[in-house]
């Protein structure tokens, strides 16, 4: 089944931040991202896209988890791609270290968008016979980089209160994961070329 594996990681992403829901305080410490346990406790980077701060941002989350999830499955990306994102989880909290200021994150949206970035990606190097799938690629990919430039992730405070919001948002971690994905997919893209050719 096409997606197949893309599918496997945005169920990760899900079933995880269900869990991370019903766990106790000190466990959902545990898990948040922290930028002085980067190194010393390196599971966070993985955890923190688990951890929801509201039923709100659990909810949003979850609904982008099967929109992206859909997506791989619907553009057919393969298992490469979803090493790509993969990949991208954990960087996407390891480019927060850029702001130190950014004490406490807990979510999956930055994972989310660097899910995006890689379908994206993964669907403009389909082969010339799927152009409709290229041409959407593109746009996505597009649209995501103006969604993320308009939220101006690198002014401002870290944490921002946005309308319709119960929670304090970090437009950093949208913009890493972003990075993160487009920087993954490239990476596996060119070892998915490796491993072809030496194959061949």
């Amino acid at each position: 089944m096409p997606g197949r594996a893309w599918l496997l990681v945005a169920m990760a992403l899900a079933i995880g931040s269900l869990v991370a829901w019903v766990q106790p305080a000190p466990v959902q410490a545990a898990l948040e991202w922290r930028p002085g346990f980067a190194a010393s406790e390196p599971w966070r980077a993985l955890s923190a896209a688990w951890l929801h701060w509201s039923p709100q941002h659990l909810i949003a989350n979850l609904a982008g988890c099967a929109v992206v999830g859909l997506l791989g499955v619907a553009a057919r990306l393969g298992p490469w791609d979803a090493v790509a994102w993969l990949l991208a989880w954990p960087l996407t909290q390891v480019g927060l270290l850029i702001e130190p200021s950014l004490e406490r994150f807990g979510g999956a949206s930055g994972v989310l968008h660097a899910g995006v970035a890689v379908a994206a990606i993964g669907m403009m190097r389909m082969r010339a016979s799927h152009g409709r799938e290229r041409v959407i690629g593109l746009l996505i990919g597009l649209g995501l980089i103006a969604k993320v430039a308009a939220e101006r992730p690198l002014a401002g405070p870290p944490l921002r209160h946005w309308d319709g919001w119960n929670i304090a948002i970090a437009p950093l971690s949208h913009f890493t994961g972003l990075i993160a994905g487009a920087a993954a997919a490239l990476l596996c893209a060119l070892a998915a070329r490796a491993w072809t050719r030496r194959r061949a």
